[in-house]
């Protein structure tokens, strides 16, 4: 962190888009019929005007006194407007609420020290209507953007490493890449890649669980058979997770046990592969959800099972997920990065899940950005999470590139940068004295 301040003389900002759709999940689940890449019938959730709609985001551009311009990005994530989350992003709105009254009160800002700029930025956008969790997110990555750059060496890792006081270098992460509707070609590319988490499935509506969960069994005996095929390499043993949205529970009628069932069949379809589960039940609250993952957690355990529970819906915000936490409703939770907003929640997110031996999963959503995937992946190798998501998109290579090379750059300058620090300490120490006859 630099000693001499830098500071914010101007705040601009642009509107863009996000690398996919915001989509009325409750409308999807009611049985939207799909035509085309688009859905027919009138949206559910408060916020849409369609079904599907184009994801919107918001860029913040924080101008400083040196001429630097840092960035970040402000988005939503896919699924707005449900299970506790804020609605959809508008960006043109966002855009002008930026400029119009938050510039205002950032011009003038020491940004040299990140977490103390980011943690202030909360409050003050805090007090301004129209300004929730997507500005928080996209502010604090231009904050910590900045603060990199103050530093010297721009390594946002680095400065998380250092301000948080995180030991060790920068570690690369294992990547988990999602298929979108591409269940089965894309399964192919995540293999021929080695991924090491995959596939996703977007698991979103009944059919693809099927009666008994006998489509989630086909769909996981394809995914083991196709790993063998073309992996070509033992050693290549790839987690298997799947997003099941609820679709699950809603399959077994809501009951543990047979959820637990349809789980225990999966396992046997997924052997040899770590089996791991986001969102198996919808339980429609907070608290709810809490007491049924808890629940089918202890029923699987019972049995043996080594299926790994991801909770993800209703644990959306810092205090979301201390509660799943502190309850051990989970296995690991997906941190759902523009949920928690500033950067520095999530942060704390992830101590949390570490603290409580849960696995902490850098996630966030196909429709945010290359920058916000970029910000947030260093985020990912400063803390040692369990997988981080391959993002933005569906496309698969796009993300997978974006974040594997951000990814492999940091790491790679900063053990190059941290040898040049180490050297320079060892020149600045005073020598022995020389020994004469």
């Amino acid at each position: 962190m630099s000693s001499t301040p830098l500071r914010i003389v101007d705040v601009v900002a642009s509107t863009g888009l996000g690398a996919f759709f915001f989509d009325d999940q409750q409308a999807i689940k009611s049985g939207a019929v799909r035509d085309g890449n688009a859905y027919t019938g009138a949206p559910l959730t408060p916020g849409y005007t369609a079904i599907r709609e184009t994801a919107e985001a918001a860029s913040i551009m924080l101008i400083l006194e040196d001429g630097y311009v840092a960035v970040g990005d402000c988005a939503s994530v896919q699924y707005s407007g449900v299970g506790g989350r804020e609605p959809r992003l508008h960006a043109a709105a966002l855009a002008a609420r930026i400029e119009t009254r938050l510039a205002p009160a950032l011009t003038g800002w020491d940004i040299t020290s990140f977490r103390s700029a980011s943690v202030k930025a909360e409050t003050v956008l805090a007090s301004q209507d129209g300004l929730g969790r997507a500005a928080a997110y996209g502010l604090s990555q231009a904050l910590l953007d900045a603060a990199s750059h103050a530093a010297g060496h721009h390594i946002m890792g680095r400065v998380i490493k250092d301000e948080w006081q995180l030991p060790g270098p920068l570690t690369p992460v294992p990547l988990y890449a999602q298929t979108g509707e591409d269940r089965h070609a894309g399964v192919d590319t995540m293999v021929l890649k080695r991924v090491p988490v995959l596939p996703h499935g977007l698991i979103n509506t009944a059919d693809l669980v099927g009666h008994d969960g006998d489509a989630l069994v086909e769909y996981i005996g394809y995914i083991r058979d196709r790993i063998a095929h073309l992996a070509g390499d033992p050693g290549y043993l790839p987690v298997i997770h799947l997003d099941v949205y609820g679709m699950v529970g809603a399959a077994a009628g809501g009951s543990i046990a047979a959820t637990a069932d349809i789980l225990g069949r999966l396992e046997d379809a997924a052997g040899p592969h770590q089996l791991r589960i986001e969102h198996p039940l919808d339980a429609g609250s907070r608290d709810a959800q809490i007491t049924a993952l808890g629940a089918l957690r202890s029923e699987l355990a019972a049995r043996g099972s080594q299926v790994q529970i991801i909770a993800d819906e209703w644990a959306n915000t810092l205090q979301d997920i201390q509660a799943f936490a502190d309850a051990q409703a989970a296995d690991l939770i997906q941190i759902k990065t523009p949920d928690l907003g500033a950067i520095h929640n999530i942060v704390a997110a992830v101590a949390t899940c570490h603290a409580a031996s849960i696995g902490p999963v850098i996630g966030g959503t196909c429709a945010e950005t290359d920058r916000s995937a970029r910000a947030t992946t260093h985020i990912g190798i400063a803390t040692g999470v369990t997988q981080m998501l391959a993002k933005p998109g569906m496309g698969i290579n796009e993300g997978l590139t974006i974040v594997t090379n951000e990814m492999n750059r940091a790491v790679r300058l900063d053990q190059r940068l941290m040898a040049h620090r180490a050297a320079d300490n060892e020149d600045t120490q005073p020598q022995p004295a020389e020994m004469t006859p």
